[in-house]
């Protein structure tokens, strides 16, 4: 699956706004984790405690997406991120994970009781970070 499969047509007034910040969209995300560090923690123990996947993954982004469910939504609670929360069974048969290189991404899979994996979403690509979780 392609970066432009994930995020429907965007208007593009809104990517000429985006140019005049010239700010790394990670600074505000990072900031955003750190507010959500606890809420995400507790939905990725409810997916470890349920069976739902013993490898949860949490996708960023500032658009509309089409993979995860919505746990954290940026307008309602006025800030930058929107955070979806899927898992690597849903990344896999969506494509974004090719099977063959389950293995290698399970490899660096850090453990989810201390990590948050995060699959950031921007206009230019993305790409998987672990930030970790407040102590």
């Amino acid at each position: 699956m392609d970066i432009e499969e994930l995020l429907p047509l965007q208007d593009p007034e809104e990517g000429k706004k985006e140019d005049k910040k010239k700010v790394s969209p990670l600074v505000s995300l990072e900031k955003d984790l750190e507010l959500y560090s606890d809420s995400i923690k507790e939905v990725s123990i409810a997916i470890l405690n349920e069976g739902i996947s013993t490898h949860p993954i949490f996708v960023a982004h500032q658009h509309t997406v089409s993979i995860g469910e919505m746990i954290l939504d940026r307008t309602e609670l006025n800030t930058d991120w929107t955070i979806q929360a899927s898992t690597l069974d849903e990344f896999v048969q969506k494509g974004i994970i090719n099977p063959e290189k389950k293995a290698l991404f399970l490899k660096s899979y850090k453990k989810p009781q201390e990590f948050m994996c995060v699959f950031v979403i921007v206009p230019e690509g993305a790409n998987f970070i672990y930030y970790p979780y407040k102590k």
